[in-house]
């Protein structure tokens, strides 16, 4: 994201923010679930820009639950417009995004900032990245399908999609149980 000035990109979930509150985050992407509190931690932040969105992290409906949806996706593309429209102001800068765990809502925001700065990158380079900066990244596909759409990509961020989850699934065992006990079977049948 360098077309941005943002020299430094950060994915973490809520319990690892006190961690980054001395690394002069300058921007903050926050997905929260809707009846969340406000997090105190970014009270010990510095200066800092912060845009925060609220959704639930699901794939199908459930009752009770707000859906990833177009309009979110578009917010944080908003967001990553609004980086590049302020670059000329600033030298360097840290994007933190976050959710809840740091594994689907703000890896697949963090993808789809990258894609949006980066429209000649190719997807699987996209995902190798986002898995640099967050190894345990399983990006909601919801979200990505939303992002691949408004960004004109036709499909290919979804299929570079399938074959993460399928690396994914190889590098990191755990998922498979994990995301059947969440109801998120269908992104590991996306991986087969």
């Amino acid at each position: 994201m360098k077309t941005l000035a943002i020299s430094t990109l950060t994915i973490c979930g809520i319990e690892e923010l006190p961690g980054n509150s001395a690394r002069e985050v300058t921007h903050v992407l926050s997905v929260l679930d809707p009846d969340r509190a406000e997090i105190e931690a970014f009270d010990a932040y510095g200066e800092h820009h912060r845009v925060t969105l609220r959704f639930h992290d699901i794939i199908d409906p459930r009752p009770g639950q707000i859906m990833p949806a177009p309009e979110h996706v578009e917010a944080i593309l908003n967001f990553g417009e609004g980086l590049r429209e302020t670059a000329a102001a600033r030298r360097t800068g840290h994007l933190l995004v976050h959710c809840h765990m740091g594994v689907s809502r703000s890896t697949a925001a963090m993808l789809s900032l990258m894609a949006q700065a980066a429209p000649e990158e190719g997807e699987d380079a996209l995902f190798a990245r986002l898995r640099a900066i967050r190894p345990q990244a399983w990006p909601n596909s919801v979200m990505v399908g939303f992002a691949d759409a408004r960004l004109g990509r036709g499909g290919r961020l979804t299929e570079a999609l399938r074959r993460h989850y399928a690396h994914q699934i190889v590098a990191q065992p755990n998922f498979r149980r994990w995301m059947t006990d969440l109801g998120r079977g269908r992104e590991l049948e996306m991986a087969l």
